[in-house]
């Protein structure tokens, strides 16, 4: 057993034990990234489901809460701030934040990372290290920030709970502004969470007409936590999102695997396709087998696209070089796509 699967295994155990505060509960069920927004009407997630989240993100410590199924089948590679400084979503993050808050060109990278073809994450804090910190996680795909922490912005004297409920929007509307642009035509609420340990305030910002918040932002002690979960992410005709789902919700972690064009070509159909077969509960491997292609198949044809992906990122410096050879990282990638291919969506709940 890997040291990781120790691990994992470990917090999992630990998972049944824990008791999550209900505001993080709660701010897990209503918004996962950009894309999952839970209706109260839903009924609340099960204890551990909520505690194993909270657990995943002690191993993967710059991700937003996200769903624990698939996010293990991606490998997050840390980055050097100088590597981050030359990765084509990394620099144009940077010139998004400096351009939003030219105080920030002096802040220090203390880290970054990426999962390759997901997601591009940078956390900088004030030098002397006790100062104000920004935390940014990029769509790699879209170049969209599609989540941001801004921590201690305001003096410890006056945290931002401490404000008026007014002042506190205006904190917020300030900085929605500056990194997205104008809220002014954006419908506003805001409700205060159910924390006895801690005020914390939940503001929604829809367009008019939309029952989805276009941005949530989760106010806490001195933190602006915002999220961007409304509107449609820009895609080619030859990818989609969300192959699968989990808890009924699009689950995104699988996607940089089977947007393949050379899978398409394996089995013959598009990506849009796929994911109708998908959505029947039927797994990858299932699809392909009815179209008489094998599994080691399918295998292959993701393990060299996605080798052939890391070492072309080798070869730009966007990651460090792990000197395996070409053999050894296509075995080394393999279990991660047979979970993929073996997995299932859901299964459609029968109506009556």
């Amino acid at each position: 057993m890997t040291i990781e699967h120790k691990i994992r295994e470990h917090l999992h155990h630990e998972a049944e034990k824990m008791d999550c505060p209900p505001a993080i509960s709660r701010r897990i069920e209503q918004s996962y990234s950009k894309y999952v927004v839970r209706k109260r009407s839903e009924k609340p997630m099960k204890k551990r489901m909520i505690a194993g989240i909270v657990a995943t993100a002690i191993l993967i410590p710059t991700a937003a809460f996200a769903a624990p199924t698939l996010i293990d089948m991606l490998t997050r590679t840390p980055m050097t701030a100088e590597q981050i400084k030359t990765d084509k979503v990394g620099k144009a993050t940077l010139e998004k934040l400096y351009r939003a808050f030219p105080e920030t060109k002096s802040f220090e990278i203390i880290e970054a990372s990426t999962i390759q073809g997901v997601q591009t994450s940078i956390i900088l804090q004030e030098k002397g290290g006790g100062g104000k910190k920004i935390t940014l996680h990029t769509n790699s795909a879209t170049g969209e920030i599609e989540h941001l922490i801004q921590e201690n912005w305001e003096p410890k004297e006056k945290p931002l709970v401490a404000l008026t409920d007014q002042e506190i929007k205006s904190k917020v509307d300030y900085l929605i502004n500056n990194i997205y642009g104008s809220t002014e035509e954006y419908e506003f609420a805001m409700e205060q969470m159910e924390n006895p340990d801690q005020k914390t305030l939940l503001l929604n910002y829809s367009e008019k007409g939309s029952k989805t918040p276009f941005y949530q932002v989760m106010v806490q002690g001195n933190t602006i936590s915002v999220s961007v979960i409304g509107g449609e992410t820009a895609s080619s005709n030859s990818t989609v999102e969300g192959f699968f789902s989990t808890d009924g919700k699009p689950d995104y972690f699988a996607d940089a695997y089977l947007n393949d064009q050379n899978l398409f070509s394996l089995l013959n159909m598009s990506a849009t396709e796929l994911k109708q077969e998908l959505a029947k509960g039927k797994s990858v491997v299932e699809i392909a087998a009815s179209k008489n292609v094998s599994k080691q198949q399918v295998v292959d044809v993701i393990a060299k696209t996605q080798v052939d992906l890391q070492i072309e990122a080798e070869r730009n410096g966007e990651i460090p070089n792990n000197n395996l050879s070409y053999e050894q990282l296509v075995k080394a990638i393999e279990p991660k796509v047979l979970q993929i291919i073996e997995h299932k969506s859901d299964r459609p709940a029968n109506k009556s």
